[in-house]
């Protein structure tokens, strides 16, 4: 086996090819699409899903938009999950179950960031915390 090394523009190409083609493993009707293709069931296809597991590493990580294909490629590597998303309904709930995740999480996002907008900033709370109350005037002590 001859290995040639890649050009920086090659390696460039790859690298967008497959941060696109993670991102899709993301969209359920996608993963249906290939198991009723039978991509699924292709041991050089599976391969290249092993292979794709770099893309958890923080260093490739950062790039993705939809960090939840990560999810989805890590459910690829069982030959269960690679069988049933043959049926639609399968990708069907998978799907909703994506949709209420993000409402939920839309949903506490917001209400996590009024909460903290309704605070005073961290290094406000430290000097007030901090500082003692301001001394009363002598007149207020004696009445």
């Amino acid at each position: 086996a001859t290995f040639v090394m890649e050009t920086e523009e090659q390696a460039r190409t790859r690298f967008q090819s497959e941060l696109e083609f993670i991102q899709c493993l993301a969209n359920p009707n996608y993963l249906n699409f290939l198991a009723q293709r039978g991509f699924l069931r292709e041991r050089p296809f599976i391969n290249y899903l092993k292979y794709l597991l770099y893309w958890k590493e923080p260093d490739y990580a950062k790039f993705l938009k939809y960090p939840h294909c990560l999810h989805m490629l890590e459910l690829l590597q069982y030959e269960h999950f690679r069988k049933e998303l043959v049926n639609a309904q399968c990708a069907k709930f998978i799907d909703e179950q994506q949709l209420l995740h993000w409402q939920h999480y839309s949903r506490k996002r917001t209400r996590l960031q009024q909460a903290l907008a309704e605070q005073p900033p961290p290094q406000q709370q430290q000097l007030q915390q901090q500082q003692p109350p301001p001394p009363q005037h002598a007149n207020a002590t004696a009445k």
